[in-house]
C-alpha cells in the first residue's frame, strides 16, 4: 500500500472503533484528529465530510467481523455447529469483543434507525448479507440431510439473527458474557430439534 492509502486506512480503523463506542452523533472530527494524530486538513485530504467517514468505517467494521464469522466456521463440518460457532465470536463481548464497543451492526442500527438514512442503508444491507449467509448454511445442512427439508429457512435465519444481536445487547448492557452464553446453550438444543433422525 502507498503511503497515502496506509493513512487513509489508518483514519478508517481509528474511525470505526470510535463510532462503535460513541455513535456517528457523539464522535467529533476532534476525537478522530486526537484517535489518528492528524490535523483537519489531513482527514479531508482523503474524505469530504464526517458522512463519508462514518460510511467507509462501518464498511470495514462490517468486513472485520465478517472474518471473524469466517475464521469461527472453519474446520466445523456440520450446519449446526457453523451456526452455534457464530456466537463464538462474541463469547466474551463484554471484554473482548471483534471490534472495541460490541457489534457495530447492532450499535449502527439502533442509532441510524430515525435518524441518519444513509447510515440505516448500510445497517440494513449488512443485516442482510448475514441473514443471507445464515439461509445459505442452512440450506446446506437441509442438502447434506441434516437438517429438515420442510425447515422454513427465512423465518429460522431471523430467528437466529435476532438471537445473536439481542444476546449480545443483553450482555453489553449488563456487563455480563452470559446472555451469549445462554442464547448459544438454546439455540443449540433447538437446532438439534431440526435434524433428521437417522
Amino acid at each position: 500500500m502507498r503511503k497515502g492509502e496506509v493513512t487513509k486506512q489508518h483514519i478508517i480503523n481509528k474511525s470505526a472503533e470510535l463510532f462503535n463506542q460513541k455513535g456517528y452523533a457523539g464522535c467529533s472530527i476532534s476525537e478522530i484528529m486526537d484517535a489518528t494524530g492528524l490535523k483537519k486538513g489531513g482527514i479531508y485530504r482523503f474524505f469530504s465530510s464526517k458522512d463519508e467517514i462514518a460510511l467507509e468505517s462501518f464498511a470495514y467494521a462490517v468486513e472485520m467481523v465478517g472474518e471473524h464469522f469466517t475464521r469461527a466456521m472453519e474446520g466445523n463440518k456440520t450446519a449446526i455447529e457453523k451456526i452455534i460457532s457464530l456466537f463464538d465470536v462474541y463469547a466474551d463481548v463484554v471484554h473482548h469483543p471483534p471490534l472495541r464497543g460490541g457489534c457495530p451492526l447492532l450499535n449502527t442500527a439502533v442509532e441510524s434507525d430515525d435518524t441518519h438514512p444513509f447510515l440505516r442503508e448500510q445497517a440494513l444491507a449488512a443485516m442482510n448479507g448475514f441473514l443471507a449467509t445464515i439461509q445459505s448454511i442452512l440450506s446446506e445442512g437441509i442438502e447434506n440431510k441434516e437438517l429438515r427439508p420442510d425447515i422454513d429457512r427465512t423465518s429460522l435465519a431471523s430467528f437466529i439473527f435476532a438471537n445473536l444481536e439481542g444476546s449480545i445487547m443483553a450482555s453489553k448492557l449488563e456487563g455480563d458474557n452470559q446472555h451469549v452464553a445462554f442464547g448459544k446453550e438454546h439455540l443449540f438444543t433447538y437446532l438439534r430439534t431440526l435434524r433428521i433422525q437417522n
